[in-house]
């Protein structure tokens, strides 16, 4: 045989498209060429897979080999054709059986010693085989992230030259299943009971827990913000099995996938340095970025006027829309971002602004200026914006220092509100949208108080529906049915930067 077909799947944004490695030995000069839109480290693979058979005690055809990566108009990058590429060549050359591979989908790279090295996006090319209802053949680090995937048959390799001892034994070794050793031991979640004090912001912070609602808490240094910011997974619901597999995929796609953080929301705090395409994503082959890792979870930005403008910007869509879009010149793909965005910040540029015991050294041209790198726009699509005062220094611990309620009953009360809003409108009260939102049962002076705020802080439309979002997952933590008075004021009191300078 002259001619073999491995079948094989690319990384495509968060899809894991088909790909045929087609191998070719024809006589003339000994030679290799890659074809089918490989980038730089596929066509280096001539050199890696040499190697590896040599090194295994397999020969090299000393003939012209042409690998033909199918379809041709795919971008192919990475490693992760090595191990098929392989395969290929020794089933052509007649030195393994191809009945073994029937059916069977193979990734992994090879080191020139021949061990098989884990590659990226391996949980969405699990799923993709088990929707064709192909095998997955994979390196052995790759097989618990693999098997969240259930019900896709796993094969592991090690070595190259194990692997070939495997196929000449005619049939690829039976696995376990490793999801459940995938499951064990996560490691814990910070606690709400470490945090002393802040009463407003442990109620805010579970006000943005229960409705999915974004928040900026705005502090002088050492009051806790980064604290409270940290303790928010622990207050929101574990993610069900197709969130777990959507927000594993962008993670195995990114080349950080944990197994020990599947099924729990993805909480993000980038430094403030991070660039804008860091943060959206992108590349020549686009990857997802900070806001699409954090999807269906938090993305922490402290300091936050000391990020670069243009990154800040790029929350503006994502924020409305759940998604945003990577275009380049050869290609543009859609990745999802639909988080909840907590940040944090000074009051101004010395910190102390509002504090009873520091006075401010700012002037309020200063301030401001210092607030103006936050635009209007993004400021807009933040749904609560709360002060953190500084605590007093006997709150802070010993005998009078009040222990603070643990996550747990938080947790289940945003649970509670979280079932509620699922049961009445199908999704969480930060995406309701158009006649959803509209037909929100709100009192006549609950409704006449809303729009009065929002004429005296001269608030727009977008911050109008935000408030009343905000009020009626009050009334869920409040189980009342309709949005009452109380529900209004309280969410109006979470507008802090729209109010002016003092």
């Amino acid at each position: 045989m002259s001619l073999a077909t491995v079948a094989s799947r690319a990384v495509n944004a968060l899809a894991a498209d088909p790909v045929a490695v087609e191998v070719h030995l024809a006589p003339g000069l000994p030679g290799w060429s890659v074809v089918g839109l490989p980038e730089a480290a596929v066509r280096e693979a001539k050199d890696r897979v040499r190697a590896a058979i040599l090194q295994c005690g397999y020969e090299v055809p000393a003939r012209r080999i042409t690998v033909n990566l199918a379809p041709a108009d795919l971008p192919k990058e990475g490693g992760r054709f090595d191990l098929a590429i392989a395969l290929g060549i020794l089933i052509a050359s007649g030195q393994l059986p191809a009945a073994p591979l029937a059916g069977v989908e193979v990734l992994g790279e090879l080191s020139l010693g021949g061990v098989v090295r884990p590659v990226r996006g391996a949980l969405p090319a699990a799923a993709r085989c088990r929707e064709a209802g192909h095998a997955l053949l994979l390196p052995h680090e790759n097989l618990q992230e693999a098997a969240l995937a259930r019900g896709v048959q796993l094969y592991a390799a090690g070595t190259l030259a194990e692997l070939c001892t495997a196929l000449h034994a005619g049939a690829l070794p039976e696995l376990g299943d490793a999801s459940d050793a995938a499951m064990a031991e996560r490691p814990p979640l910070p606690d709400l009971r470490d945090v002393a004090g802040q009463p407003q912001a442990r109620r805010a912070l579970e006000l943005a827990a229960a409705g999915a609602h974004s928040l900026l808490m705005v502090g002088p240094p050492g009051s806790g913000k980064s604290m409270l910011a940290a303790r928010l997974p622990g207050l929101l619901p574990p993610l069900d099995e197709a969130g777990a597999l959507e927000v594993g995929a962008i993670h195995s796609v990114a080349g950080c996938f944990d197994a020990q953080q599947w099924g729990v929301p993805p909480f993000r705090a980038p430094h403030h340095s991070t660039s804008a395409v860091a943060l959206a994503g992108g590349g020549a082959m686009p990857r997802p970025g900070e806001v699409s890792l954090a999807h269906r979870g938090a993305l922490f930005l402290d300091e936050l006027p000391e990020w670069r403008r243009d990154a800040i910007e790029i929350l503006r869509e994502p924020l409305e829309s759940g998604r945003i879009s990577i275009a380049r010149a050869a290609r543009s793909e859609e990745f999802p971002a639909r988080f909840q965005l907590i940040a944090a910040m000074n009051p101004c540029p010395c910190g102390w602004l509002g504090d009873a015991q520091r006075s401010c050294a700012c002037t309020p041209e200063q301030i401001q200026r210092y607030r103006s790198r936050i635009s209007g726009p993004v400021l807009d699509r933040i749904d609560m914006q709360i002060s953190v005062p500084r605590m007093p220094v006997e709150q802070l611990g010993g005998a009078t220092a009040e222990a603070g309620e643990a996550s747990a009953p938080v947790a289940a009360r945003v649970q509670s509100a979280r079932t509620r809003q699922q049961a009445r409108q199908g999704c969480l009260n930060a995406e309701l949208q158009g006649e959803a939102l509209r037909e929100l049962a709100i009192a006549t002076d609950a409704e006449q108080l809303l729009l009065q705020s929002v004429e005296r802080l001269q608030l727009s439309a977008r911050a109008y529906h935000r408030m009343l979002r905000v009020a009626r997952t009050i009334a869920d933590l409040a189980e009342a049915e309709t949005i009452a008075t109380a529900h209004v004021a309280e969410a109006v009191r979470y507008r802090e930067l729209d109010r002016p300078v003092q």
